[in-house]
């Protein structure tokens, strides 16, 4: 039988290294989770949310239903959760913003986790301890895991600067989506890189300035022509298309936006409509590219962008 000795030096003697290297960061990207817009369920989309990866720690940008488990298909660690982002408070960009934490301390989550969003979620986060209290309380007392409440921090925001840290710098713009007033787009700026969320939102100049010089937009987007074949049954139809486009982006518009703000790249998301498999990836890529000459992504679920 070998000794603890004789197996210490095995790897000497076979030529291999004694320990294994140390591991860095995995690189910092952007995935796409969920890219269908609206609040209901679609078969061809997950609802809206992304991942952005930043020295390891993983930004949540919006948390739409199912993004804990599109986090998992996309074999995202949600124990590196850190930051989740919310743009606004319509429930296709809320509905997980505080489940997706409370099923990622389910797992392996034991560090704190900062939620960011307009003011109301505060008293979001109220009603869901309520609701989640019996959980949280049994698994403390069965499994041992700290308290999540204690882990999670609301910060309700303003427009302007959000957080420093680290040499990440995260940034937001009041942006137009009415009726909410306030419904936000957030920058991240980190060793010279960056990138913009528009969040959802008509074209506007404060979202024009925030994503100026920006390595990639990432906008939401309307395919207007599928737009107004999908309401033309509706009986008010003629306001629920000036309601649109007073409080959304049509793929043409994301187009300008992104020329106007002079970005590298634009990754188009939150599509409407979401559940029209007859819309092609072309289809999109050719409407924003009418304004914008440099690089258009069309968005998919799960799809991941290096940044």
């Amino acid at each position: 039988m070998l000794s603890r000795r004789h197996i210490l030096a095995l790897p000497a003697a076979l030529g291999l290294p004694s320990r294994l290297p140390a591991q860095s960061p995995p690189a910092d990207r952007l995935v796409l989770l969920g890219t269908g817009g609206g609040p209901t369920p679609k078969a061809l989309r997950a609802a809206p949310a992304a991942a952005l990866t930043i020295g390891g720690r993983l930004h949540m940008l919006d948390a739409g239903n199912g993004a804990a488990r599109q986090a998992a298909l996309a074999g995202l660690p949600l124990k590196a959760l850190a930051h989740v982002w919310i743009s606004h408070l319509h429930n296709d960009h809320v509905a997980d913003a505080f489940t997706l934490p409370w099923l990622a301390w389910s797992g392996a989550l034991t560090t704190p986790v900062s939620i960011h969003g307009p003011a109301g979620l505060a008293a979001m986060r109220a009603g869901w301890e309520a609701f989640a209290r019996t959980d949280i309380e049994t698994r403390m007392a069965d499994e041992g895991r700290p308290d999540l409440r204690r882990l999670l921090s609301v910060q309700e925001i303003q427009p302007g600067v959000l957080l420093e840290d680290g040499g990440l710098k995260v940034s937001a713009a009041r942006v137009e989506h009415p009726p909410l007033t306030d419904s936000f787009a957030f920058r991240f700026d980190w060793a010279g890189k960056s990138l913009v969320y528009s969040g959802d939102t008509a074209p506007c100049p404060a979202l024009i300035a925030l994503a100026k010089g920006a390595d990639t937009l990432v906008q939401e987007a309307m395919y207007l022509p599928a737009l107004d074949r999908l309401i033309a049954s509706e009986s008010n139809a003629p306001t629920l298309r000036a309601h649109l486009l007073a409080s959304h982006t049509t793929a043409e518009q994301a187009g300008e936006i992104a020329a106007a703000a002079g970005v590298k790249r634009l990754v188009l998301t939150h599509f409407v409509p979401g559940g029209d498999a007859s819309i092609r990836d072309e289809d999109w890529r050719a409407a924003a590219a009418k304004a914008f000459g440099g690089e258009i992504v069309v968005g998919r679920d799960l799809l991941a962008v290096g940044v």
